[in-house]
């Protein structure tokens, strides 16, 4: 068994979240392998030098998204699903890099609203500060399950019916070319790892404690133009990324 951390117990974060942590950096890292059952509560209580009701709430968090399974009268196992990988490259799609490891993606327009640009989504869409853009807050799903939220930012001078055209399509690649944009590519990607907030908990069906992975991305038009500004959220439980080796 992996070594364990200590247990901050004046952190400010709940006892069985950071146990939570610690079970999931045990599965990333291969500690314990898909299928396998997990040790018993008391041995879980005696590892983290907790009682086992505390043990208890760690165990039904992941349960609850589906890290672990529980089976009556055998004990808890780690669940069988894999992580999915999502390519990143010159061409970032979706539903083109996942189409080989799930029947069916689909996405769905939560919100949108047109604001003024900031200081840094004016950096990346290559725009003055204070200048129009559509929001569109997106999710998307792989087989039913839900693996991404989404925050873009799109010009609004440029593509003003954005929001309209993604509702209908639910692809922007499509409500892109729906505006006259036919191919668009990736200029870069930035990802970073926290604690999923309360919007990633709501729409990834994620537990408090839940690591997400970051995407902040700028794709560009052909002309090297910025077209899109976008944050996107992945459950790290559920999704891998891959950098693919190109440039532009």
């Amino acid at each position: 068994m992996a070594t364990t951390r200590p247990i901050e117990r004046k952190s400010g974060v709940a006892i069985w979240r950071q146990i939570t942590d610690e079970i999931r950096s045990d599965i990333m890292a291969g500690n314990f392998q898909p299928g396998a059952r997990m040790p018993a509560e008391m041995e879980l209580a005696e590892r983290f030098g907790v009682n086992r009701h505390t043990v208890r709430s760690a165990i039904a968090a992941l349960t609850q998204e589906g890290v672990l399974r529980a089976e009556q009268g055998r004990g808890t196992f780690v669940a069988n699903a894999r992580r999915l990988t999502y390519k990143i490259g010159r061409r970032t799609r979706i539903s083109q890099g996942l189409e080989k490891q799930v029947n069916e993606t689909r996405g769905i327009l939560l919100a949108s609203s047109r604001e003024m640009a900031n200081a840094d989504i004016a950096l990346g869409l290559n725009m003055p500060e204070g200048a129009a853009v559509i929001r569109l807050e997106t999710m998307h799903s792989a087989d039913g399950r839900p693996i991404s939220i989404a925050t873009h930012w799109i010009d609004a001078e440029r593509f003003p019916a954005i929001a309209e055209d993604y509702a209908v399509s639910t692809s922007m690649t499509l409500a892109f070319k729906a505006a006259g944009l036919t191919d668009y590519f990736r200029k870069s990607t930035t990802i970073s790892a926290h604690h999923a907030t309360p919007e990633d908990l709501k729409y990834l069906k994620l537990s408090p404690g839940a690591i997400v992975l970051a995407a902040r991305a700028i794709n560009v038009d052909t002309q090297g133009k910025p077209v899109q500004y976008s944050l996107t959220r992945f459950s790290a439980d559920r999704m891998e990324l891959s950098i693919e080796n190109e440039t532009l």
